[in-house]
């Protein structure tokens, strides 16, 4: 069953955030499971961020998930963000 995984959080540090996540998609290249990544801040309030990470399944995203590259940037995000949330979504359907 397809999986999205929601992250939600808050950071007045953005950039610090976008390094990581390309350092991240350079370190993992080859190697990490998701499908589709969609970054979006909220228009109404510039330190809010959601990111939208697909995956094939709940399996795949736990792959990713224990990934070392994975962990390290987590670990990079946490640092520069505020609040994060986790949202865990199995698709059931899908036009």
């Amino acid at each position: 069953m397809a999986f999205i995984q929601v992250l939600d959080f808050r950071s007045n540090d953005i950039d610090t955030v976008m390094k990581s996540h390309q350092d991240w998609l350079a370190a993992t290249e080859g190697k990490r499971t998701i499908r589709r990544e969609i970054i979006a801040r909220d228009r109404n309030d510039p330190s809010h961020y959601v990111v939208l990470a697909f995956f094939d399944s709940y399996e795949s995203a736990m792959e990713n998930s224990a990934l070392p590259e994975t962990q390290e940037s987590a670990a990079a995000m946490a640092a520069a963000t505020e609040g994060m949330t986790f949202l865990d979504l199995d698709i059931i359907d899908e036009a």
